[in-house]
């Protein structure tokens, strides 16, 4: 019983952060949409900058970084590029009078980060760390494997050694970095319900199918569980009483004859009296 009581707290635990995890939709904004080069891809030509694409304009004191294998900075100062037309359009959430509202983003921007050179070949990691007009910290990283022409440093070159802006650590405190309108306005989201409905499937009145459907099932499979548990017989209760073998027990003296000594005895009389 212990064992099935265990088990019975292990799907509760489940469908309890499955419950969580559905009913709260990523609300942060300006995430990474794509890169060049994409993540976990292969490079096989040197490139002189990556382009990392959010969904709004990175803020103007955003961190980047490009590591080579063995760990080193090959990094120069980024720049805001061209915006581009996403290859698959991005959706967000905004929370809305309790309901959380999915908005279509179709624009990406560019955050250019200059490569110096590339010393060796090996996994490649670009990391970002900036702050969303919501004043959400965005922070990731894109790793890529480089198999190019290896070059060394150019004349003059001093690997970056600056930190993150304070600001951007703790965005959430006074006077943390946050885009301004000009420099950093956040994408205009384009939205239809038709696209929302067919991207993040949401009701009028804020019910999501899909924020539920995944619990149900867990509640009814722990439901399922508990009356299978419950119609187990008993251990002991199965157990069937043997029947105990050896020979058949003899009549203990003064015990009344069975039923064939009986029949003996009225024979041998019924045979006297004819003789």
């Amino acid at each position: 019983m212990a064992r099935w009581l265990g088990q019975l707290l292990v799907l509760a635990v489940v469908a309890g952060v499955a419950l969580t995890a559905l009913a709260t939709p990523a609300s942060a904004h300006g995430q990474l949409a794509m890169s060049t080069p994409a993540k976990d891809s292969t490079v096989k030509e040197p490139l002189e900058s990556l382009a990392l694409y959010f969904t709004e304009k990175p803020a103007p004191n955003a961190y980047f970084t490009v590591t080579t294998p063995s760990g080193a900075r090959v990094d120069e100062p980024w720049s805001h590029g061209q915006p581009k037309r996403l290859d698959e359009p991005v959706t967000e959430y905004n929370l809305v009078d309790g309901t959380w509202q999915p908005n279509l983003y179709h624009t990406g921007f560019p955050a250019m980060v200059p490569v110096a050179y590339w010393p060796e070949q090996g996994l490649y990691v670009a990391r970002y760390m900036s702050v969303a007009s919501d004043g959400e910290k965005v922070t990731g990283e894109v790793k890529f494997t480089y198999k190019g022409k290896t070059s060394g440093p150019p004349k003059g070159w001093k690997a970056p050694v600056n930190e993150p802006d304070p600001a951007l650590l703790n965005p959430s405190e006074p006077g943390a970095a946050v885009p301004s309108a000009g420099a950093a306005a956040p994408a205009t989201p384009q939205a239809t319900p038709q696209a929302a409905a067919s991207n993040a499937p949401q009701a009028a009145s804020g019910f999501d199918l899909s924020v539920w459907l995944l619990p149900a099932a867990l509640v009814v499979g722990v439901g399922f569980m508990v009356v299978r548990a419950a119609r187990r017989p008993s251990p002991r209760g199965a157990q069937v009483r043997r029947r105990p073998t050896g020979p058949p027990a003899r009549t203990p003296p003064g015990r009344p004859a069975t039923a064939s000594r009986k029949a003996k005895g009225a024979k041998a009389v019924k045979t006297a009296k004819r003789r």
